[in-house]
């Protein structure tokens, strides 16, 4: 999950990294059992934070943890936000800004209700965006390569792929005149793999996509589709 925390800091206390968090926890001795007041004193000024994390982590690790596995987290999942929730606690408290209009459990489900929401927000937006931009590069592949791969069209075309410059000119030229496989292009070509070699291409059919659309005199010329 994307964080803004590479690592977590409390000044002067604790300073690890989010991988090593919930194993610093565990070899924590217990802690004391804490009032809200005492907690949110012992955070305003800096004291004891080691044992206040322990705590608020043997307290309510287990309600957030189980929250964000009930609504399709993973166990790293509900680690980062349980971290991200406490950090952001911690701070909220420090300058001073919790209110106390609830208790420190009900506020702390709270706010890692808020972060997991947008989290599962966010991966949505992405996946949708990821989808559409695969749907799209679909289309447009399967539209130029069908005009390609038309024999007429072939041999008059190789006058106009020297404008999409050289890699492109290499590339089209062995996948679709001399019939090569994106494995057999990686060796012709200076690209680390098929996969980089797919995504050229993609940008290629692109960019002559863009040159028929843009040049009616070729475009009629081939007779390619417009719209």
């Amino acid at each position: 999950m994307g964080s803004a925390f590479s690592f977590i800091k409390i000044p002067n206390q604790v300073t690890f990294t989010k991988t090593g968090f919930t194993n610093w926890l565990r070899h924590m001795k217990n802690s004391p059992n804490y009032s809200d007041t005492a907690l949110l004193t012992l955070i305003k000024n800096d004291q004891d934070l080691n044992l206040v994390i322990r705590f608020i982590y043997e307290q309510y690790s287990a309600m957030i943890s189980a929250h964000v596995l009930k609504n399709s987290g993973t166990r790293q999942d509900a680690e980062d936000i349980f971290q991200d929730t406490v950090v952001s606690f911690i701070e909220i408290v420090r300058k001073d800004k919790f209110r106390g209009d609830s208790s420190i459990g009900t506020f702390l489900m709270s706010m890692a209700k808020n972060s997991w929401l947008n989290e599962l927000k966010r991966r949505t937006r992405a996946s949708l965006r990821e989808e559409q931009f695969q749907h799209s590069k679909e289309i447009q592949e399967n539209d130029i390569s069908a005009f390609l791969v038309d024999q007429e069209t072939k041999k008059q075309f190789k006058d106009i792929l020297g404008r999409l410059g050289e890699n492109c000119k290499k590339i089209l030229l062995l996948y679709y005149y001399q019939n090569l496989s994106m494995k057999e292009i990686v060796s012709h070509l200076p690209y680390e793999n098929e996969q980089v070699v797919r995504n050229k291409k993609y940008k290629c059919l692109q960019q002559l996509s863009d040159l028929l659309r843009n040049s009616p005199a070729i475009r009629n010329s081939f007779n390619y589709p417009h719209e």
